[in-house]
């Protein structure tokens, strides 16, 4: 154990994030168009006890109050994301002017108490209509993207700090088209695959579509959820590294597809998607790499007689999200554990921020999420509620030090943002999941921070990670 220092400059941004899906609400109001998540939500057995994102956190109604505790947290910036179907509801044509103008006082709110909105354009609610003609897995999907990209630039490019096209593009594709597990709930490899490359190819035109529209010339990323793998079967670890991590970063940062992800899915996929000119429009230069982590993965290859272990983290609805991989086994790990059952592991984001910089050492890096879910208890004091987290807050005190070591390490780390910002619908698992740092009571709506929010907010203000930190 050691005691925290000083430890990140006055440059160094440190923030919170939240997604449109989990916490705004209002699903069917001001023009909002459905998404593939309220699809799914609505389809009995797709999420615990049937919760929808109906009405999350209510934020599109309380988005002022929001904001004033994310200054009484002195939050220095808050990734968001933007709702698709609200501000174009069929994907393509109509623009819906009640959605931008939520945008619009979200963004003005945020600069107004001196925080940098950084907007993530896709976190997973694709909308419906476009699912309707083949979702992610038709190309075309990529050019209704660029053309969303365009506009919401156009109108927002003056005052967004930063712009990020795809959160978590893994997600969208193997489990939204291979697994089943996430909306649409597909269990295709080869449309998975194909979800892939379509992804990469709409945050490569996406990218360019930013950096045509905008005004102030922000910074444009992606962000991207790694896998930082352990065992001791090298293949099993190389294979998972191609279909997780290098399917998206070759592409996007390299202007290739590998040969061995080539290989290792050629008996799912010919990849006769790809065409002439694709690569190029995919390879463009980013300003710095989103990065996402949460737990580390222990995988081998199944030796064909012992029982299966296919625990990745992710609910089995059926499908695979590794196509051509489907015999990786994925070995329980060494505890703690938080409420989702995944590992603590602090020193897998600081290999992993190493590593990343190592790969692309010109490439600077923020962390775009990083927290973990527990479950909460809400006591009272007096007339105040109290949620003292002290699981979250030593979660996020390792993990604050591990960027810290990485930093002292060479890594060019520029930001820190919590996932989340407060309690939100967690996809599959409704909200039997917490992440947020302010806990939401769901029948009232009332904001409570937590513990661990006001850890946060004092390291914020001292730069300094207080406390014991174990390694």
């Amino acid at each position: 154990m050691s005691r925290a220092g000083a430890d990140f400059p006055p440059e160094f941004l440190i923030g919170a994030a939240t997604a449109a899906f989990q916490i705004e609400g209002a699903a069917r109001e001001d023009g909002r168009g459905p998404s593939i998540w309220d699809t799914f939500s609505h389809t009995p057995g797709k999420t615990w006890n049937g919760d929808t994102g109906d009405v999350a956190a209510d934020h599109y109604h309380r988005v002022e109050a929001d904001l004033d505790l994310m200054a009484e947290l002195g939050l220095e910036a808050y990734r968001f994301s933007i709702s698709w179907p609200r501000v174009q509801p069929g994907g393509s044509g109509r623009v819906e002017p009640r959605g931008l103008a939520f945008y619009d006082r979200l963004v003005d709110g945020l600069l107004e108490r001196g925080i940098r909105p950084i907007a993530t354009l896709y976190h997973w609610d694709l909308p419906q209509e476009l699912e309707d003609v083949g979702g992610w897995a038709n190309r075309e999907t990529a050019f209704r993207f660029e053309e969303y990209a365009r506009m919401a630039a156009a109108h927002l490019g003056d005052r967004v700090h930063t712009w990020t096209t795809l959160n978590e593009p893994w997600c969208s594709a193997y489990l939204g088209y291979g697994s089943g597990a996430h909306a649409p709930g597909r269990t295709d490899g080869a449309d998975a695959l194909a979800a892939v490359h379509h992804l990469n190819l709409a945050h490569g035109l996406a990218v360019s579509a930013i950096r045509g529209a905008a005004s102030n010339a922000p910074d444009v990323s992606v962000t991207l959820n790694f896998h930082v793998t352990r065992g001791d079967d090298p293949d099993a670890k190389r294979r998972v590294d191609a279909l997780a991590n290098r399917a998206f970063t070759s592409p996007m940062l390299l202007g290739r597809y590998d040969e061995d992800l080539l290989r290792d899915t050629a008996s799912v996929s010919d990849w006769s998607f790809v065409e002439p000119g694709d690569l190029e429009r995919i390879h463009q230069p980013l300003d710095f790499l989103g990065v996402n982590y949460y737990s580390t993965v222990t995988v081998r290859t199944w030796d064909g007689v012992s029982e299966r272990v296919k625990n990745d983290g992710h609910k089995d609805m059926g499908g695979s999200p590794w196509p051509g991989s489907p015999d990786i086994d994925f070995l329980p790990q060494a505890g703690p554990y938080t409420d989702m059952g995944w590992n603590i592991a602090p020193d897998g984001l600081e290999e992993l921020l190493v590593s990343l910089s190592e790969q692309f050492p010109d490439l600077p890096l923020m962390i775009t999420e990083n927290g973990a879910a527990f479950a909460d208890v809400v006591t009272v004091d007096g007339d105040r509620q109290v949620v003292d987290d002290p699981e979250r807050t030593d979660y996020l005190r390792r993990h604050f030090a591990a960027a810290r070591r990485a930093m002292d390490r060479g890594v060019d780390l520029r930001g820190y943002l919590v996932w989340s910002l407060m309690d939100n619908f967690e996809w599959g698992y409704g909200y039997s999941k917490r992440f947020g740092v302010v806990h939401i009571d769901y029948e009232t709506q009332r904001r409570t921070v937590k513990n661990s929010g006001l850890w946060l907010s004092d390291l914020i203000r001292n730069r300094q990670i207080s406390g014991v930190v174990r390694e």
